[in-house]
C-alpha cells in the first residue's frame, strides 16, 4: 500500500462500484509472472558449519589484540565500545555479507525496506549506552535543556491501525464494536500492570532493574496461566496479548513466560484502556530500511576491521591468548586468527558449538534457550491500493484474525516516511514469527525451511488480501528471508533467570541478547558495548 499523510479511504460515491471490482480478483491467484524467491540470509553458508565433518588445515594467519565473533548489533556495539575507548587494534568476523544480523535492509524496485527489526522505541534512561549512540548519529540533542528527538525519523502519523470487523480502525487494541465486557477485561489488565509496575522497577535492559523474589515467581510459569489466575478470559484481551507476544518475543501467551508478558508494558508504556485519561504514548524511532539504518552507521567506522563471509569454526583458549579458525569464504579457506581476548557475539548455541572446552554456565545456557524462526515478506506494489472503510493508511498495518486466517503479524509500509506529495508504488514488509505454530518452534523451522516460495506467496497474498482485496493484481514481486533461529524465546524458566549478564570466561566476553532470554536492540546493544568497555 502506498502512503501519502493526507490520504483517506474512497469516497462513499464510489465505494460501492469499487467494492465489487475488488471482490471479483479477490479469489485470483497471483499472476504467473510475479517474481521474487527467498533472499537476505546465505542458508547454506551458515549450515557448512552443522553439516561439514572436517575442514582443511588453516592457511592464513593473523593477529589482532582484540577479535569479535559476531556482527549483529551485539558485536557491532562491541566494536563502538572499543573504539571509544581508543582501541583501534580489532577486527570483526561476520557470517553474511553485511553485518547487522536481525537488523539488516535490502531494497525493492529501488525503494529501501527492512530485512528484520523495523524499529526502535525511544530508550528511557536505563538504556542510557542507546541514548548516546542516537546522540552520536544526530538522532536527539538538547535543546534549552531537554532533549529532543529529529522529527524526521519519529514514525509519522498515523502509525498504526486495525482491520477489525470488515473495517479499519485506530490502533491495535481490539475496540470498534466489543462488549462492555470485553472494556471492563481491559481496565483490569491495565490496573494489574499498574500494579506490578509500582511493586518493582522494570527496565530495558533488564539486568539494570533488581531480579526479585516476585519477578522470579513471574519468569517461571506461562503468561496464560497468570492470566487464568487473574480472570482475564476475553477473547480480545487476549487475542491482543498474544500479539504482542508474537511480535515482540517469536510466540505467544501460551509459551513466553509471565515476566515476559507484562516485561512488554511494565518496562515501556504500560496498558492504556480505552477512555482512560493517560499521557500520549513514547513515539519510535523508523526508517524505510528499518534497524539497518542503525546497524549500517555502527558498522561503517570499521572499514578494514569488518571481515564479511566468515564463518567461525572453532574458538580454543590458551595460557597467552586465544586461538580462533575461521573459514573465508571468499578465498574458500581456513584463516586462524590469534588474539589477547576473544568476545563472543554469536547466539549461544553456535558459541556452544565452537567453543572448546566451553563452560558450564554457557552449555547450560545454550540447552534451555529455545530460539523462534521467522519469516520477513517484502511485497512490491506497483500501483496503491483501494482502501477499506475507517482510519488512513499508517505505518503499521495488523489484520485480526485466529491463526489460520491471520497468522502474521501485519506490515509495514516503506514509503510511510516519505513526503512525497503523489502515491505511487511502494514495498510492504510482512512479518511472521513461527515459534507459535503447533509443534513449536522446531515444526516452525521445519516448515520455513521445506515450503517452497511460491507456497508462502500464496499463503501471504491470500491472508493479506482480506483487507486488500486487490493486492494480487498489484504486487509484482515478493521476496522472503528466512531465520531459522531468530529470537530467543523468554520460556517459564524455573529458577527464574532473566536479564542475566553472561559471566567472564578468562579471555573470553559473551555478548548477545540470547543472554537477556528475548531479543530486542537495547538488549542486545547494552550487552555488545558491556562486553568492549571492559
Amino acid at each position: 500500500m502506498s502512503i501519502a499523510l493526507n490520504r483517506r479511504h474512497l469516497v462513499a460515491a464510489t465505494a460501492g462500484a469499487a467494492a465489487a471490482s475488488l471482490l471479483s480478483v479477490a479469489g485470483c491467484k497471483a499472476a504467473p509472472d510475479m517474481q521474487g524467491g527467498f533472499t537476505g540470509i546465505n542458508l547454506a553458508r551458515g549450515h557448512l558449519l552443522r553439516d561439514t565433518k572436517a575442514w582443511p588445515a588453516p592457511t592464513v594467519q593473523r593477529k589482532t589484540r582484540v577479535l569479535i565473533a559476531g556482527g549483529g548489533v551485539a558485536g557491532l556495539a562491541a566494536a563502538r565500545a572499543l573504539r571509544l575507548r581508543g582501541m583501534d587494534d580489532f577486527a570483526l568476523l561476520e557470517l553474511e555479507d553485511e553485518a547487522g544480523g536481525n537488523a539488516r535492509g535490502g531494497s525493492l524496485g529501488g525503494m529501501a525496506c527492512p530485512l528484520g527489526a523495523h524499529y526502535l522505541p525511544l530508550p528511557s534512561d536505563d538504556a542510557s549506552d542507546v541514548q548516546d549512540l542516537l546522540e552520536e548519529l544526530g538522532l536527539r540533542q538538547r535543546v534549552a535543556g531537554r532533549w529532543q528527538y529529529d522529527e524526521r525519523h519519529l514514525c509519522h502519523s498515523p502509525q498504526e491501525r486495525l482491520f477489525f470487523n470488515g473495517a479499519w480502525q485506530d490502533g491495535l487494541l481490539p475496540v470498534q464494536g466489543v462488549g462492555e465486557s470485553t472494556l471492563a477485561q481491559y481496565r483490569a489488565f491495565a490496573a494489574l500492570v499498574e500494579q506490578v509496575r509500582k511493586t518493582v522497577h522494570w527496565s530495558i535492559p533488564a539486568y539494570r532493574s533488581p531480579h526479585t523474589p516476585f519477578k522470579q515467581v513471574l519468569a517461571a510459569i506461562p503468561f496464560e496461566s497468570w492470566l487464568n489466575q487473574n480472570a482475564l478470559t476475553d477473547k480480545y484481551l487476549r487475542w491482543y496479548l498474544d500479539y504482542c507476544c508474537r511480535d515482540d518475543y517469536g510466540a505467544g501467551i501460551v509459551t513466553v513466560s509471565a515476566w515476559a508478558g507484562l516485561h512488554y508494558f511494565a518496562s515501556r508504556h504500560g496498558f492504556n484502556a480505552p477512555g482512560a485519561e493517560s499521557g500520549e504514548r513514547e513515539g519510535l524511532l523508523t526508517w524505510p530500511e528499518g534497524n539497518a539504518w542503525l546497524t549500517r552507521r555502527m558498522a561503517a567506522p570499521l572499514g578494514e576491521r569488518l571481515h564479511t563471509g566468515q564463518i567461525v569454526l572453532r574458538i580454543e583458549q590458551g595460557t597467552h591468548g586465544v586461538e580462533v579458525d575461521a573459514f573465508n569464504t571468499a578465498s574458500n579457506a581456513v584463516e586462524r586468527w590469534q588474539a589477547e581476548q576473544v568476545i563472543v557475539a554469536l547466539p549461544v548455541f553456535i558459541a556452544a558449538r565452537v567453543l572448546q572446552n566451553p563452560p558450564d554456565f554457557l552449555t547450560q545456557t545454550a540447552a534451555r534457550t529455545v530460539h523462534a524462526p521467522w519469516l520477513v515478506a517484502n511485497i512490491h506494489i506497483e500501483k496503491p491500493l483501494y482502501d477499506r472503510p475507517g482510519p488512513a493508511p499508517s505505518w503499521d498495518n495488523l489484520i485480526y484474525g485466529d491463526a489460520d486466517t491471520a497468522p502474521g503479524l501485519g506490515y509495514v509500509d516503506a514509503m510511510h516516511q516519505s513526503l512525497l506529495p503523489v502515491v505511487g508504488s511502494t514495498v510492504l514488509t510482512y512479518y511472521r514469527a513461527l515459534g507459535n505454530v503447533a509443534g513449536g518452534p522446531a515444526q516452525g523451522r521445519e516448515w520455513l525451511m521445506k515450503k517452497p516460495w511460491m507456497q508462502w506467496r500464496d499463503e501471504i497474498l491470500g491472508e493479506l488480501s482480506v483487507a486488500h482485496p486487490d493486492l494480487r493484481q498489484k504486487a509484482t514481486r515478493m521476496d522472503i528471508t528466512r531465520y531459522g533461529h531468530a529470537m530467543a524465546i523468554p520460556v517459564p524458566d524455573k529458577q527464574g533467570r532473566v536479564g542475566q549478564v553472561p559471566p567472564v570466561f578468562g579471555r573470553i566476553r559473551f555478548a548477545h541478547s540470547d543472554w537477556a532470554g528475548y531479543s530486542v536492540f537495547e538488549e542486545a546493544f547494552a550487552l555488545g558495548h558491556l562486553a568492549g568497555s571492559v
